[in-house]
């Protein structure tokens, strides 16, 4: 029978201790796609109970297979990857979707990948995700895309979406073993979109699509007060990037997808008093930043 989205799966088992030294921390100079797969990797690989000693035998010399946990050195080719994934009983398709976008961010050519991929992928073959994960994709997919909508344009969305759920499937034990599956599948998403999207001053920028939801709410105005509405817009989507994260998403969601509090709920894996409570203060930050816009025909001295 297949457990309930919103339920607690079993407490995450402590990591085995190995000999050896301890794996260092992945580079600070990694980036966002490279971490996507090399965190769910690492994540396996220390909850394997194996030793770099151990896969050294099989992937790559001891060394080397360090650097590439740790994100150091050249980008790795998949045929490596794809020696590590069988060794420590990883998904290759998401894994490798997920490769091939960090390969293609790093500046790695379509034919360096295509001939590092060689025949060692047959994604025909490839099992499905968890029904699980498949499930909750059903029920949520629509309202992740609608949110990374507002802050990426349609061709990186795509890629957004497809990375968060790629990302899931590797993790989805630690996500059944969360307090909500729903919450924790909404965290990669959200941190998904933000490493995709423009910042400035650090915080992410709402794009071109949340300034169609408005005027299409507003299409019906006259151009002056459509003039109003814009100015008033662009203050506002800075105030709201300002916001703390769930406070940010909630109003994203109700504002700009026009979600219920309910929806939202169930897209965040929040409660609802917590989507309620994170409006309300939002509401009052904006209140106090926003300016309010003059009556049209007036100017304001």
């Amino acid at each position: 029978m297949t457990p309930s989205l919103n339920a607690s799966g079993p407490a995450s088992e402590p990591a085995p201790l190995r000999p050896g030294r301890k794996l260092g921390p992945i580079a600070s100079t990694v980036g966002s796609s490279h971490r996507a797969w090399l965190g769910p990797t690492r994540e396996h690989y220390l909850l394997s109970g194996r030793t770099l000693a151990d896969l050294s035998a099989s992937v790559l010399a001891k060394s080397k297979l360090s650097e590439l946990l740790r994100g150091v050195g050249h980008y790795p080719r998949w045929e490596v990857i794809h020696r590590l994934a069988e060794e420590l009983n990883i998904p290759t398709w998401p894994l490798h979707r997920l490769w091939k976008q960090a390969a293609m961010d790093a500046g790695k050519s379509r034919d360096w990948v295509d001939r590092s991929t060689g025949g060692t992928l047959a994604l025909t073959t490839q099992a499905g995700p968890p029904l699980e994960h498949g499930a909750l994709r059903s029920i949520v997919e629509d309202g992740y895309r609608r949110y990374a909508g507002v802050f990426l344009t349609d061709d990186v969305l795509d890629a957004a979406v497809e990375e968060s759920f790629a990302i899931l499937w590797l993790s989805f034990d630690d996500a059944l073993a969360s307090p909500d599956i729903r919450r924790y599948a909404w965290n990669i998403l959200s941190a998904t979109v933000r490493a995709k999207a423009d910042h400035r001053d650090q915080r992410p920028v709402l794009g071109d699509a949340a300034f169609d939801t408005v005027a299409l709410l507003h299409a019906q105005t006259s151009l002056d007060d459509q003039v109003v509405q814009l100015a008033e817009s662009l203050e506002t989507f800075t105030a709201i990037s300002k916001l703390p994260l769930t406070q940010l998403d909630v109003m994203v969601l109700r504002r700009l997808c026009g979600y219920t509090t309910e929806k939202v709920s169930d897209l965040l894996g929040i409660p609802l008093a917590l989507v309620r409570s994170s409006q309300r203060h939002a509401d009052r930050f904006l209140a106090d930043t926003v300016e309010p816009p003059a009556p049209t025909g007036e100017t304001t001295s």
